[in-house]
Parts: C-alpha cells; structure tokens; sequence
C-alpha cells in the first residue's frame, strides 16, 4: 500500500463529495417542498377551457337559470372596442374593454433579449389560455359571456398613475340576461395596483376569481407565431424557467414546481398570498380578506425549444397561473406585477400579518441565508464602491479570498505535519500489510496511525477543510447569481450577460488553466505521483464542464478566486514553511529507489 494512500483516499472522497453535491443541487432546483393541501377541489377552465361543472361550494350561477329568468337589469355595454393605457414609471398596461382584461404589460426597466420592454403578456399563449386580469368561474360557458361583453370603461386613451391619488379604472358590464359584473382597478407608482370585483347572475353573488392565466410572458423574445410552440418566459441558460405556483399561509412559504401543479385544484382559509413566479418574475395576489380566500391553480403546456440553435426541437413545459378571489363572491385583493427584487418584495407586506412580505418569493435554495447574505454584499460592493456588476463579483471574491487566507495557512501548516510523519505512518502500514483487512489485528493499524496523528497533533482532513468550508459557499453563491434578477443582462467586458453561460467560453477555459496551475502549485504530501497527476487533470476537467454552460458570473468568481489561490500559493511556497516542505518532498525523492528496465 502507498504511503499516501489515507490522503489520497481523502481527496477522493472531496471529489465524490463535490460530483454528489453539484448533481443533488440540480435535483434540488427540480423539486420543491409539498404543497399545501387544499380544502376544496374543483375542476376548473378558463376562457377559452372546455366546460365543467361548478364545484358544489361555487354558487355561480348556470346559463339555464339565466335563461330561464327575466332580466334583472339594463344592458350596460359599450357600442365598440377600445384600449386603456395605465402607465406610470415603472411600466405600461394596455387594457381592452372587450373582457376589460389587460393585452400587455410592459416593465420599462427590464429588456428581453432584442433589448425592447419585457413585457409580462405572451401574445400567442394569453390569446389561446386567457388574459391578466380576465375573471375565472366554475362555469366556461358563464366565463365565456363575461370575458366576451364589451365594457363601458371610465376612460380611454392613456391614464398616468404617478400622481398622488393614483388613477382609478372603473369596467362596468350587463348583457341584459341577469349578469352583471363590476371591476375596478386602482393604481398608483408602485408595482402594486388593488382590484375591486363583483359578479352577480339574477342577482346571486358569483365566486368570480381575478386570474393570471399565462404564465410571465417572454425573457428572451424567441417566438415562433404558434401558439403550440411559442418560447415562453425561460431562463438565462436558454433552459425553461424554473416557474412555481408559489403560496404563503401563517408565514410558511411553499414553492410548488410546474410538475407538481394540478390544473384547475381549488385551495381555501388562510392565504398571505399566492402567486405564480420564475427566476426574475413575478405575479403574487394579496387578498384582502385572507380568511376568505380562494385559490385555483392553473396548468397548461406548451412546447418550447431549449435549445436556440434547433427551434424544431421542441419539449413540453408548464405554463403556470393562478386566479384569486374571496368565498363570498366579493373580490377585493392587491396584485404585484414586477420583477423579483427582493428590496422591493420586502417592502410590501401582506394583510394579515405585517411581518409577512413577498420576499420569500425569491427562493435562493437551501442555503437561502447564505445566499441572501453573499447577494447583499454584493448589492452593497456595486451600490457604494464599484457601480459595476462584474467589478462588483471580483472584489467580493478577493475579499471573501482575504478572509479564507488563515484558513489556507492554517491548511498549509498542516500539510506540512503531515509530510513530516509520513514516514512513521509508512513504517506502520508495512508492518500490517502482511495482514487481510478482514483480520482483527489489521484494525491494530488504524489504531496506530490515529495515536500518531494525536500525538504529533495532526488533523489528517486539515488539509481538505478550506474545500470544505469553501464548498457551501460555492453552492450559496450559484444559488445567489442565478436568482438575482440585477445580474440579468449585466454586462462586463466580453460577458453580455453574467446570469447566462459565456458566449464564447473563454472564462471557462480560463476555469481549466487555472485550477490545473491550483493542483501544480499546492502540496499534496504523501500522495502517490500518480494519482497527484491524475488530480492534476481531473479537477480542472470538473470545474470546465461545471462552468461551461452556467452563469458565467459563477465561473468569474471561481476563476478570479483560483487566480487569487495561485498567487497566494507561490507566495507560501516561498515562506520559510513552504521552503521545508519541498526539502522534506526533496529528500524522500532522492531515498526513493529508482526503477532500472532491464535491456533485452
């Protein structure tokens, strides 16, 4: 057996440790925690969904009873189409009297891809699922003749809602057959406007539920003009959004992914507040009344091209919604359309608690508080020292490198003891390499080796532990970069954007140069020459492929900390601790027997 056998097995149980971890972390961003169950179920459709009978709970009323009963009321309907437009500094809301719905919403801060407003509503996918702001019953035949009626709206043209009372948008509706349904939507600087709806059929309260059907519209503005394989919003690494149904009740925030979504289930009780949201977007409910609440979920597919390059080569995603309203039949909830910026998300607090916010909408993960904590230094380094996002990445990465720095002596040092003892450890395991691992007395070696190593002082892993300190902080700083909506689209140098892989793959390969340079430079004491070199190639071989296709602000952070590493290494190396450890590697080279091939 090689002397350096115990190190090396420990360096490959790093290894192991990293490949399990990176892989479980893709398995976590696919699963999320169970969701909440629902006090009630009913089939569900929205305009325009297949009819379904109303759920036994729903008192809305059937087109038979409106049919068969006189009118209750004037018709009250404008004679022709017309648009809205509510519009302050943060977007721009076009609304249609026809369903008095919205047809687009633009944020003016944000871009897609083609570098216009990012707007929430995808065209194709609103026309063929519904529209923001359209209404959700249990009957698809009442929800057809709600969302058809032409609106008589209190005003037309553009609406600018920046002034101090905001601005107020009143829809009114009767189709003279007992339907009568009344929306108004305030609106003021904010992201946040508050929705006031009443629905009645012959005079009957109908639970009609204010319904965000079609997911956040598009990031990267790749339609096809299908409405079966349009591109709907997808992530910078040109996969599909990780879009979830999200939910909050007394506090207790769930994430529930598209896949564990049921279209058309109706939850009940105790709602903060509920939504759907993707990496950068969201559009969360707050009822009024939470006590009250009623939540239906919604889930339809579309097929999207995760790759650019082949747009035929289309899979089926989610397309996630949610509709909410109040048991009563009277509607009154606050709605946040906007990007997931957790310093806006604090801010805004739901009804029944005010100690409850939207900012658990931005899910960092596991090591959420990690994360949280590495995004507001890095909020921090970019608002009040570099106003820079790549910048900003590089000098928290030499900081969090300065930090680390008594760590990788500490580490050093270490070595250093290890290399000293390493012949008194060969010298045991000879004297037991006569022995089977299954005999007792081989047990007597590790026995040996670990009063060794506690007589000499020797932590046998010190020289694993800054990667296994700096481990979770890897994950919590992937975790931090591809859900910080400020990264998106940051430029830096030849990075277009620092949420998305390098273009051009330069960072990764930068990635694989240096950690090969990390592996040459650093001491690996005891390991067999062989297995040193097979680190020497493997490692950087990990890093490349782990950074070739993700956010290439995560390969910036790595491959400036393996610069930093480099330096900070050849440094050590010349210290006067570094110094005897290559005497000590020296000599043990030189007492090595050398190996004479035979000539034939």
């Amino acid at each position: 057996m090689q002397g350096g056998s115990s190190d090396s097995r420990s360096t490959f149980a790093i290894i192991l440790i990293m490949v399990v971890a990176f892989f479980g972390w893709q398995y976590y961003l696919q699963k999320s925690p169970k969701p909440v169950t629902p006090s009630a179920a009913a089939p569900a459709a929205s305009a325009p969904a297949s009819p379904s009978a109303p759920a036994a709970n729903a008192p809305a009323a059937t087109p038979g009873n409106a049919a068969s009963a006189a009118p209750t009321a004037p018709v009250v309907a404008a004679s022709a189409e017309s648009q809205t437009i509510v519009e302050n500094e943060l977007y721009r809301i076009t609304f249609t009297n026809r369903g008095a719905h919205v047809t687009s919403w633009l944020l003016k801060k944000y871009n897609d891809d083609n570098g216009h407003p990012l707007d929430l509503v995808n065209p194709d996918v609103a026309k063929k699922f519904g529209y923001p702001l359209s209404l959700f019953t249990y009957d698809a035949n009442l929800t057809s003749r709600i969302e058809g009626g032409l609106y008589q709206p209190s005003a037309t043209g553009t609406v600018s809602s920046t002034t101090a009372d905001g601005a107020t948008l009143d829809y009114k509706f009767a189709d003279g057959a007992g339907l009568v349904v009344h929306k108004i939507f305030h609106f003021d600087a904010t992201y946040i406007l508050h929705a006031d709806i009443t629905v009645t059929q012959n005079g009957v309260p109908v639970r009609a539920l204010l319904n965000w059907p079609s997911g956040l519209g598009d990031q990267n503005g790749d339609y096809t003009g299908s409405a079966q394989a349009v591109h709907p919003a997808t992530s910078r690494r040109g996969t599909a959004a990780l879009s979830h149904v999200d939910t909050s009740r007394g506090g207790k925030t769930v994430h529930l992914d598209g896949r564990k979504v049921s279209g058309g289930a109706t939850a009940e009780g105790e709602l903060d507040w509920a939504g759907v949201s993707n990496l950068y977007f969201a559009a969360i409910f707050l009822p009024d009344q939470p006590q009250t609440a009623s939540l239906v979920t919604e889930n339809n597919t579309v097929y999207v091209a995760l790759d650019p390059s082949k747009p035929d080569a289309k899979s089926p995603t989610a397309l996630l919604g949610t509709a909410l309203g109040d048991t009563s039949g009277h509607t009154s909830l606050r709605l946040y359309a906007g990007p997931n910026d957790i310093y806006v998300l604090s801010n805004i607090h739901a009804t029944s608690d005010p100690h409850v916010t939207l900012e658990p909408v931005v899910d960092f993960g596991w090591l959420s508080y990690l994360s949280k904590f590495l995004f507001i230094l890095l909020h921090w380094t970019y608002e009040h020292v570099l106003a820079s996002w790549g910048w900003s990445i590089v000098l928290l990465t030499v900081f969090i490198n300065l930090v680390f720095l008594p760590l990788r002596i500490s580490s050093m040092k270490s070595a250093l003891k290890m290399q000293r003892i390493q012949p008194q450890i060969t010298a045991i395991r000879d004297k037991y390499k006569k022995y089977k691992v299954t005999d007792p007395q081989y047990a007597n070696m590790n026995t040996e080796i670990s009063s060794l190593y506690q007589k000499e002082n020797v932590n046998m892993f010190g020289g694993c532990l800054p990667l296994l300190v700096q481990m979770p902080l890897l994950f919590a700083f992937y975790g931090m970069l591809s859900h910080a909506i400020e990264l998106r689209q940051a430029h830096w140098f030849w990075l277009p954007d620092l949420s998305s892989a390098d273009p051009y793959h330069i960072l990764p390969c930068l990635m694989i140069a240096s950690q090969f340079l990390v592996q040459f430079y650093t001491p690996s004491p005891g390991m067999d020459p062989q297995q040193a070199r097979m680190m020497a190639f493997t490692m950087p071989a990990f890093t490349g492929f782990i950074t070739w296709n993700y956010a290439s602000g995560l390969a910036l952070y790595w491959a400036v900390g393996n610069i930093i590493g480099i330096a900070q290494q050849l440094v050590m190396n010349n210290t006067k601790l570094g110094r005897e450890m290559r005497e000590i590697a020296a000599k043990r080279a030189r007492r090595k027997p050398k190996t004479i091939q035979a000539r034939r």
